[in-house]
């Protein structure tokens, strides 16, 4: 597979010469394994889709494991053009990304991942503060993700605040490292792909995880000997970013199509979420890991600390990170939130066709091609 750098001419000269002389490939990227729920739900067909969508016109090579481009620095590089494509968690760059930051601090207190998914992607893809926020940094936003809701994975049993003072536990976001630091415990930053072995070695005791990565993507219950079931929040992200220059040259048609096809893959990647969920709680607990239930004291502390993060940090992140007051930002992620609860009551939540047509309806159609994103 080829790997370079377009620039800004140079893209946009092959994406005009791919109309007369043939489709033009470009290059998507995510750090996460081919097994995870965002490679195999949320890009796979997705790129599948897009390619038949705009007839060949956009075509994508696929990177994974962070071949291309690692975590940290997927932003920039869509950014700069080393893909065109890629996936973006704010908990790897929260001084690029401080309103995406206290987003995800904020969903620790969420409790409906399909909702907050959908949230996310309606206030990035309207408001334009987040609008400003990636296209500073050269991408435009088509869609979001959340995790299903946190719990603790552990090679030892934590159930209180008792046992698990001093414990090293694998953290993402402000948040959860807040939290984790709130119990006495001990928040480590791991990428992803090498927190198996942190558990195997005993570098980390415990990954802040949902579910799915029991039996997906780093395989975790292989390695476990206890879970926690207290859900501690979710972790979010940019399922999709692509690079500014790369959404301008491919032109009208072949943007209508993709957004069309980005409501589809938002919502199939949030049923492919859900569904894991218990198929991996299923097949971990056949392995013999205890499922635990939290002492009160644990409940306790998590109510106290959910209720300080939805008070205390917008303000924070105006402090922290140097930006206007962002408040107005989370009350209207949290109203979104909300919303979307309240619209998927109605809906099969596990049936892509008619969450995606109610997320179509609700955000993809009302997005102009001529002007989204450029």
């Amino acid at each position: 597979m080829r790997q370079y750098l377009l620039s800004a001419a140079s893209l946009l000269a092959f994406a005009i010469a791919a109309g007369t002389a043939g489709a033009e490939t470009y290059q998507a990227s995510t750090w996460l394994e081919p097994g995870h729920i965002l490679t195999k739900d949320g890009y796979d067909p997705y790129l599948d889709e897009i390619r038949a969508a705009t007839e060949g016109a956009v075509d994508f090579e696929f990177y994974t494991s962070a071949s291309l481009l690692p975590a940290q620095t997927t932003l920039s590089g869509v950014g700069d053009g080393v893909a065109q494509m890629g996936l973006v968690a704010a908990s790897y760059q929260p001084s690029e990304l401080p309103l995406s930051g206290m987003v995800n601090d904020l969903a620790f207190a969420a409790t409906d991942p399909m909702a907050t998914a959908l949230a996310l992607t309606e206030i990035a893809m309207t408001n334009q503060r987040f609008i400003d926020e990636y296209g500073q940094h050269g991408t435009v936003v088509l869609g979001a993700y959340s995790t299903p809701t946190y719990m603790f994975a552990c090679m030892s049993d934590v159930t209180s605040t008792d046992n698990i003072r001093g414990k090293k536990i694998r953290t993402a976001g402000t948040a959860q490292n807040e939290w984790i630091g709130s119990l006495g415990a001990i928040p480590v930053a791991v990428v992803s792909n090498d927190i198996y072995s942190g558990l195997e070695r005993g570098s980390i005791d415990c990954t802040l995880s949902d579910a799915t990565v029991l039996e997906n993507g780093p395989k975790f219950g292989e390695v476990i000997r206890s879970l926690t079931m207290l859900e501690q929040g979710a972790t979010l992200g940019m399922t999709y970013i692509v690079n500014k220059d790369f959404w301008t040259a491919i032109g009208p048609e072949s943007r209508r199509r993709i957004l069309d096809a980005t409501a589809a893959a938002v919502a199939r990647t949030q049923i492919g979420y859900d569904t894991a969920v218990s198929d991996a709680l299923d097949k971990t607990r056949a392995r013999g890991v205890a499922f635990n239930e939290p002492e009160q004291s644990l409940v306790d502390a998590l109510a106290a600390f959910r209720e300080n993060v939805v008070e205390s940090f917008p303000k924070r992140t105006e402090a922290e990170r140097g930006v206007a007051d962002p408040t107005s930002v989370a009350q209207e992620f949290l109203a979104l939130q909300d919303k979307w609860h309240g619209l998927l009551e109605g809906v099969d939540r596990g049936d892509v066709d008619a969450v995606a047509a109610l997320v179509a309806a609700e955000i993809y159609s009302r997005l102009d091609e001529n002007t989204y994103g450029l």
